[in-house]
Order: C-alpha cells, then structure tokens, then sequence
C-alpha cells in the first residue's frame, strides 16, 4: 500500500522455530542445521482448508518472513549469504520475490526478470523455505493493464516450477482504481493459466484499493465475501502499514480473516509509503491479531534502501554483510527479525 512512495508442523517433526524445528547449535548460525527439519520438510505441500492455510498433515500453519524490494533494484541484496542469514540466523519460513512489472522491471526485459525470478525460486528451495512469486504490478492499478503479461509469466514459471511443493503464486500485488469485479474477473482468467500447469500450489488474490479489501477506497471486506472469486485453493492478500493504517484497517483483517483465507504479503511498522517513524505498538496489535488468527504475514523489505522499512543499513548490499546478527539492522529490522524467529506454536 505505498501509493505515495511509489508514484514519485505436524508433518514429519513438530513445527517449531517459525515453521521449522528447533535446531542445535552450530559453529555458523547463518546456515541451517542439516539436523534440523526446514518449514517445508516439515510441512510439505501448503492447502486451503477453510478459512486457514494448512500443511500436508491438515494442520493450520502461519507462515512468517519477508519480500524482497523490487528485483530491478535491490537483486544485490538477495545473495547467498543474506539469504543463508534469512533461513538460519532468521529463521524465516517464506521468501516473497518480488517481480516488479513497471518501473524498470519485467516489462523493460521480461527474459532477464523471469530468469531472475526463477534463480530465486530455486535459492529459496535449496534452503527450505517457501516462496511467494509476487507479480509486483502497481502502476497502473488495473490488472488487466497486464493480462497478457502475466499469463507468459506465470506459465512460464508454473512450468519450471511444477514439481515443486513449496511455491504459492501471487497474482496481482496491489490492485487500485478498480472495481473488485474488475479483480475478479482478472484472477479468475489467471488462475485457470497457473492449474492448468501447477494443479496443486495456492494461488493469493490481490484486494482491490490496494490490497485492503476496499478499506482505502471506502469499502470493506464484504465485497469479497459476498462474490468470492470462483476457484479452490486460493487466498486473499490484505497490506497494512501501521503507522497509517490504524483500527479501521485492523478491524477489517479481523473481520475477513473469520470469513476467507487471508496472507498477509506485505506490511510495515511505517507509513504507507514504507518512511517516517516506526509504531511498533500497533504493529504489534497486528502481529497479535495475526498470530491468534494464523495468518500467515511477509514485512516489506529485505533490502539496505535508505526507507525505514528496509530492514538493512544502507550500503550493507553493496559490501556484502556482514548479513547475521542485528549489527547491520536498522530498527525496524531488529524488531522483524525477532518475530520473524518467534515460534509457531499455538
């Protein structure tokens, strides 16, 4: 939701450590312990069921961890030993690659961002975590401005990625301007492109305003529940930034998480622009919500820019780390970071 930044387990072991089991200490704490079950061996293949995100076993799982900043700017950020660091010292469950389809991104060279997002995919599964392929459109804010697009993007990597169990594919980032049977209608033309290829993976729909359902727009939720999008195995997104957006937009998530599956794929303890001071106070109103609720939530960004928001220093990318600890950790991060590490275990 950054309109103004952007215009200028029970499967095979306990799910502990976020999702993955609790491992012994090692001589480097930034790579996962080969005694350790990672979130996906752990749960295996993600579904549906109800109003929850579930694991192979059917048991309600939250899944904790970050996006990535925009691919065309900040790749440097997404190396081996930051994301080593993700895994191991953060624990994280899921990384969100965040494809941009303007500003530079795909639709500037669509052979480059799609090898890049496939690299990512593959380095997020050799660690053993999940990965949100995030069709990052934001500008314009109709979908459709990008159908065509997308439908090449997503067979493509429905088609590298098939035989994968740990890939969720999100379809359109923050939809603005639009109405939701405009949304809809979208989804309801990619997500048959995606399960033709990929019959299994959970497709996350974008909220219209934004990802808010409705709510930065003057509507709410029940848009969506009232003319649900027509497909099994999917989720609605919903974007919160704290510091702007307060009881009204808390209150909604409440509301629609009792009634629809909802992933919370981008949130910060900022404004909505990802600046200014941290209200870490009603971020944690939101973690609290989230963590009774099981919604499974990623914080916006995993990069060194020089917003608030962005977890790392600057000039932390450009000399490669140091990526462990908290030393290179702007605020935001050291507060991230920890919950990112907390537990799943309600």
């Amino acid at each position: 939701m950054r309109q103004g930044r952007l215009a200028a387990a029970l499967a095979t072991v306990l799910v502990t450590g976020a999702l993955s089991a609790a491992a012994p200490a090692t001589a480097n704490p930034s790579a996962p312990s080969a005694a350790a079950a990672t979130p996906v061996a752990a749960n295996g293949q993600l579904s549906v069921c109800g109003t929850k995100l579930c694991n192979q076993s059917g048991k309600p799982v939250q899944l904790r961890g970050m996006s990535s900043h925009g691919t065309q700017w900040y790749a440097q950020c997404l190396t081996d030993g930051s994301l080593d660091a993700l895994a191991g010292d953060w624990k994280a469950d899921v990384l969100r690659v965040s494809t941009y389809v303007q500003e530079g991104g795909y639709a500037s060279n669509p052979r480059k961002f799609t090898d890049l997002a496939h690299k990512l995919i593959e380095e997020a599964s050799e660690r053993g975590m999940y990965v949100i392929v995030d069709w990052h459109m934001l500008d314009p804010g109709d979908p459709h401005a990008n159908l065509s697009r997308a439908k090449t993007f997503f067979t493509e990597i429905a088609k590298r990625h098939k035989g994968k169990n740990n890939v969720l594919y999100e379809i359109a980032n923050e939809p603005s301007g639009v109405s939701w049977s405009r949304v809809k209608s979208y989804a309801e033309q990619i997500i048959p492109v995606i399960r033709g290829i990929d019959a299994d993976a959970p497709v996350l729909v974008g909220t219209r305003a934004w990802s808010s359902f409705g709510v930065s727009e003057g509507a709410d939720e029940k848009e969506v529940v009232n003319n649900p999008v027509n497909a099994r195995n999917i989720m609605y997104t919903f974007h919160f930034y704290a510091d702007s957006h307060r009881e009204e937009y808390l209150d909604t998530l409440s509301r629609a998480a009792d009634k629809l599956p909802v992933f919370v794929t981008e949130f910060g303890t900022q404004n909505y622009a990802g600046e200014g001071s941290n209200d870490f106070a009603m971020s944690q109103k939101y973690l609290d919500l989230m963590a009774a609720k099981k919604i499974s939530w990623v914080n916006w960004n995993f990069s060194d820019d020089d917003r608030t928001g962005a977890v790392f220093k600057p000039g932390t990318c450009d000399a490669n780390g140091p990526w462990t600890g908290t030393s290179k950790l702007k605020p935001a991060g050291v507060w991230i970071r920890e919950r990112v590490r907390t537990a799943d275990d309600f």
